[in-house]
This record gives structure tokens, sequence and C-alpha cells, in this order.
């Protein structure tokens, strides 16, 4: 039972076949039911009528007249016609009328009804009305309904028909559904093993179209090209760790054998202790980035996300780092003091626009000037820039300068690990924004753009 109420195209096409014939069948129903009760209705009123009128002759003129009257009725019409009558004696013996003889299928009380009758060796269906004059007399006044059995056999003969249409057309359809699911099934099966098999750069055939298994592919391709960024992320974050933690775990073997084998004086000891722990620290600074990188990959940051001014977070900043800037010889403004309210961590944005001064600061030559500016743009987005004079970094690594470990040819020599900036476009990303890196001519520009559905107007 179970394996039937799952969607599929025979799912499909059997409950469009059995619905189509439920409404078929209730409409049929209701015609039916129409046909019945309001045309053998209108058919018995008029029949009463006319029996009440001849009755009324008889009243009035006598049995002569009512005789007169029904073969002027009938004329030459012979039984079986449409219109019938029948008068008798009380010993069932015919007086006037278009039927031969008295029906025994009717009986001798009053009463209208459906009856079937044999006329003539031949069977027809009538709808009459029996009224007895003063006990003495008969009269069946009836209409031949079987002039409606064509109607009646066409309208079953139609419904059939369209039965077997419906049920025919929902068998063809779920076969053409079928076979339209089936490959596009098969195409995405096969992508599917492709990946698996280890090449993420594979896709789910598109062939294009709006409707819903277009708009899952669509998706589907979107997460994959995710996975496979993703997945091309850790084999360069396992390459560059690999890579930056043997220089320090080299240096601290080295210093330690030195010790060891040269047993220097407690002096250089302390100094070799030193440096040790300085590589120590080195690494530990990887991996505590490398944490904070995960926790903001989680999102698990967002729940205490609250309304902040990034503009009042930015100038937190500038003070933090402004005595810094003096003692290099380096001028640090905010130079725009716009509230701009997004909903966000104001530690993370903090570290996030302190990250991109302290790059600023670090590679940048004396006399430099860097500043920092937040503005809103007319679709409500909220723009922070960090921007200086300095030397810039080349066109050709800004691609690439976000990227986990990546260290361009400029800080080769300076400390660090090339987590700075991926730190910041993970904060940016956390809040729904974007990390963008451009020349400044000279220098280089820095923007986080936030996007925000908060009220900067007021």
């Amino acid at each position: 039972m179970k394996k039937y109420l799952t969607l599929s195209a025979r799912t499909i096409a059997i409950s469009y076949a059995t619905f189509s014939l439920l409404v078929l069948a209730c409409f049929s129903f209701a015609l039916w039911f129409a046909w019945q009760q309001f045309v053998e209705e209108d058919w018995h009123h008029i029949l009463h009528a006319d029996s009440q009128r001849l009755q009324r002759v008889y009243e009035k003129q006598g049995i002569d007249a009512l005789v007169r009257d029904i073969n002027i009725r009938i004329g030459t019409k012979a039984g079986g016609e449409e219109d019938l009558v029948l008068l008798t004696d009380s010993s069932e013996n015919k007086l006037a009328g278009n039927l031969p003889d008295w029906p025994s299928e009717i009986g001798h009380a009053e009463g209208s009804g459906r009856f079937v009758v044999d006329v003539d060796g031949q069977e027809i269906r009538i709808l009459a009305n029996h009224v007895i004059l003063d006990s003495r007399y008969h009269l069946i006044v009836a209409h031949n309904i079987d002039k409606y059995r064509l109607l009646e056999n066409m309208f079953l003969y139609g419904l059939c028909g369209s039965a077997i249409f419906i049920t025919a057309l929902g068998i063809a359809g779920g076969l053409l559904v079928r076979r339209s699911l089936l490959n596009r099934v098969n195409d995405i099966n096969r992508a599917a093993a492709a990946i698996m098999q280890g090449d993420f750069s594979h896709r789910l055939p598109h062939h294009g179209g709006d409707d819903e298994i277009a708009t899952l592919i669509a998706t589907e391709n979107r997460m994959l090209a995710q996975i496979e960024q993703l997945m091309d992320g850790v084999k360069n974050v396992s390459n560059s760790i690999a890579h930056d933690l043997r220089t320090p775990l080299a240096e601290l073997r080295s210093r330690l054998e030195d010790v060891l084998h040269h047993r220097p004086s407690p002096e250089q000891v302390f100094i070799e202790v030193d440096g040790a722990i300085s590589d120590v620290d080195r690494v530990i600074n990887i991996f505590n980035a490398l944490l904070r990188l995960a926790e903001i990959d989680s999102g698990a940051r967002r729940s205490g996300f609250f309304m902040m001014d990034i503009t009042a977070v930015a100038n937190d900043v500038v003070g933090f780092y402004l005595p810094l800037a003096q003692a290099q010889d380096k001028t640090l403004t905010m130079i725009s003091s716009t509230p701009a309210v997004i909903l966000g961590d104001p530690v993370l944005v903090a570290q996030a626009v302190g990250n991109l001064v302290d790059n600023a600061l670090k590679y940048s030559p004396t006399g430099t000037s860097i500043e920092l500016s937040s503005s809103i743009r007319d679709d409500g987005s909220v723009i922070l820039k960090v921007k200086d004079n300095g030397p810039g970094m080349p066109v050709g690594e800004i691609p690439n300068a976000a990227r986990r470990f990546y260290r361009g040819d400029a800080s080769r020599g300076t400390p660090g690990a090339g987590l700075g900036l991926s730190l910041v476009a993970a904060i940016a990303k956390l809040h729904d924004g974007s990390l963008e890196l451009a020349p400044a001519h000279p220098g280089l520009r820095a923007t986080l753009r936030f996007k925000t559905s908060v009220n900067n107007d007021a």
C-alpha cells in the first residue's frame, strides 16, 4: 500500500484518472438525477392535468361525450405512438383509445408511475396515470417514453466513452511523464555517479526550462559548485597548514637540537627558549585563527547578533590603532560620521575592520595616509571602506588575496599565516555581506559591503 502513496509518474497518472473519473461520475449523476426528477415529473403533471380534463368532460357531459373527445384526440394514431389513452368499462372492455387492451402491468388501483407494457407484441416504456370514473369506468392517460431510450443510450455510451478516453489519457500521460522523468533521472544518476567517484567538477545536466526539476538541478549545481570550492579550499588549507607549520616546527626542533648538542651557557639557553616560545606561539596563532574561521563558518555567532552602528565600531578601531599609526609616522583618519546600522556582531565586525587597518599599517611605508569611511547606498546596503595610498597590491594577486594561507610576494618576509583577509571575508559572509579589493591608484581600497533591511533614514 505504501508504494502506491509515493510520488511517481504512476501515482500521478492514477490520481489524475481517478479524479477525472470522479468528476465525470458526479457530473453524470447530477445530470441523470435532473433528468429523472424534472423531465419525468413534468410529464406526470401533464398526464395528471390531462386526466382531470377528461374527468371533467365525463362529469359534465357523460360517457358518450368522453368517448368522442378521446377519439377526436387520438384521431387515427395507432398504439405505440407517444400519447396513449384507453377508456374501458368495469369489465375492462375497451370503449375508446389507442391501446388495444388493458395492460395487466398497471393493475386496477388508481395511481401513476412508470410501467413496461406490451403493445401489439412490442414492449414499450410508458408513464401512465390511472383514474377510476364513478367505479364504472377506467381511464388511462399515458405517454410513451421509449423515444427517450435513444437519448439515454447515447448518454450512457458517451459516459463510457469519456471514461475510457480519460483512462487512456491517464495511462498515456503517465507513460510519457514516466519516460521523461526516467530520462532526466538517469542523467542525474550518471552525473551523481561521476561525482561520487571524486569528480567534483562534474555537474548535473541542465537542459534549460523553468520547471520544478530544472529548478532543482540548478540548485544542486550551485550546491556542487560550493562543495567543489570547499573541497579545493580543504586541499589548499591542508597543504598550506603543512607548509606553514613546518617552518616554525622545524625552527623549534633546530633550536632544541642546538641546545642539546652544544650545551650553551644559561643565558644562551634562555634566548633559545624564548625563540622556541615564539615558534610555538606562531603555531598556536595559526590554530586559533583556524578555530575562529571554523566558528564563523559554522554560523554559531549569528545567535549573538543585534542592532549595531558600524560607523561607531570603525571609530573605535581608529582610536585603538591611532597610537600605532602615529608611532610609524602614518596618518589614520575616519572621514565619515554618518550612522550606519546593521544587524551583526560588533566584536567580529571590529575584528574585520581591525585586520584591514592592521594590513594597511603593516604593508605601507612611512608617510602613508589611511582613511576609513562609511556610507549608505540607495538600495539600503551599508558600505565601509579602508583606503590607503601606499604601494597597493599587484592586480594579479587580488583574486587570491582572501584565500586561506595565501601570501603575496610583499608579505613573504613579514609575520603572519595568511589568514587575515580570509577572516575578514568570512566575517563579511556571516553578515550576508562581501569583501571587495580593488586598486586605489595609488594604494589599495578594501570595501566591506553589508546587505541590510534596517531603515537607516531614521
